[in-house]
């Protein structure tokens, strides 16, 4: 199997746990309506330190326009390995405008 197609392979995986994570997600707000995200790449740094796989749950804050100002990390297994890869990705999320600040929370699953 070519590292090409190893890649793609891991990449396919991961927007599937991210779409699954997001579908069974409960928004904190009914009126907050995803309108475009990027899926989170799977870390070097994680690959280098041998990590199969982990979880990080996170909450945006997400401002009247739509655009998310806060990610907050929840939880994640293992610590510390792909927090920066989740805050990266889910603060390139856009919404739909909206009253005052709303708030989401997100399961993202990482396996290589």
């Amino acid at each position: 199997m070519s590292h090409l197609h190893t890649a793609r392979v891991r990449a396919a995986r991961l927007a599937l746990a991210l779409a699954l994570a997001y579908a069974g997600t409960a928004l904190a707000s009914d009126d907050l309506k995803l309108l475009s995200r990027v899926d989170p790449e799977y870390p070097r740094e994680a690959m280098q330190a041998g990590v199969d796989r982990g979880r990080v749950k996170a909450r945006m804050t997400v401002d009247g326009s739509g655009e998310v100002v806060r990610v907050e990390i929840l939880e994640a297994s293992p610590r510390r390995v792909f927090d920066r890869a989740v805050v990266r990705t889910l603060s390139q999320w856009k919404f739909n405008r909206g009253g005052s600040a709303r708030s989401m929370e997100v399961d993202i699953d990482f396996s290589r």
